[in-house]
């Protein structure tokens, strides 16, 4: 969200953290690389149950409710939760599968797993979307996956089908690009070995990041001819 300064441009309207969360240092930086995909913000309803007692250390202390009726024993119980998955997500995200067996490992009642899990996900804590955006960036610039990767690494966290399908439809269909652009990146390490088993060890590297078949072989062979000082290689538009 935006509001207008008094110089007729736009600011950023201010962001509330997690509970207990460490605020960052004040810098002219960014907060972010330019290149990254922004991560979604995290706010903290004023409505919301509270999470922790303050202490007065800086550390906040989880609520322990005991004794009462069976109505503050449920209550308990729910804070807990909430206490629990907030922290889990102050370390890093995740989609609403993982939640659910997070909690489930605690002997969390599965009423309260499900109104816990709701909750996340209407304050936009949760959000299988944004992960699977994160995952996808991740695949493609940092570790340098090919698409079928990528799906299995969607799967593998629970993203649902729809949400990875719409996801993966956003990826341009580049892997051949991607595929070369990693191969080059390992080739010069190649170098030592003889041309055949070069090619063996590069593709089975670019197999195991979601390279297959034609795709993989001929980045490999591309970029170890490159490597050597050859001129043949194959290059893609």
């Amino acid at each position: 969200m935006t509001s207008s300064g008094g110089d007729g441009g736009e600011r950023l309207a201010p962001i509330t953290y997690l509970p207990g969360a460490d605020r960052p240092a004040v810098s002219n930086e960014p907060a972010y690389p330019t290149d990254e995909p922004v991560r979604w913000a995290v706010p903290l309803e004023s409505s919301a149950a509270p999470f922790a007692r303050d202490t007065g250390t800086g550390a906040p202390e989880p609520l322990r409710l005991s004794g009462g009726s069976e109505a503050e024993s449920g209550e308990s119980a729910t804070i807990e939760a909430e206490d629990a998955l907030t922290k889990r997500l102050r370390r890093s995200a995740l989609s609403e599968r993982e939640a659910r067996a997070f909690l489930a490992q605690r002997d969390v009642d599965t009423s309260i797993i499900e109104a816990t899990i709701e909750r996340f996900v209407g304050r936009g804590w949760i959000d299988d979307a944004v992960l699977a955006e994160q995952l996808l960036h991740a695949g493609t610039t940092r570790k340098g996956q090919g698409r079928r990767a990528i799906a299995q690494a969607l799967a593998a966290r629970g993203i649902p089908r729809d949400i990875a399908d719409a996801a993966l439809a956003d990826l341009p269909d580049d892997d051949a690009e991607r595929a070369l652009e990693y191969a080059r990146s390992k080739a010069h390490g190649l170098r030592s070995y003889d041309m055949d088993t070069a090619l063996r060890r590069l593709i089975g590297q670019l197999s195991r990041r979601g390279y297959g078949g034609s795709v993989a072989s001929i980045a490999a062979r591309t970029a170890l001819t490159e490597s050597r000082g050859g001129t043949g290689g194959v290059r893609f538009r």
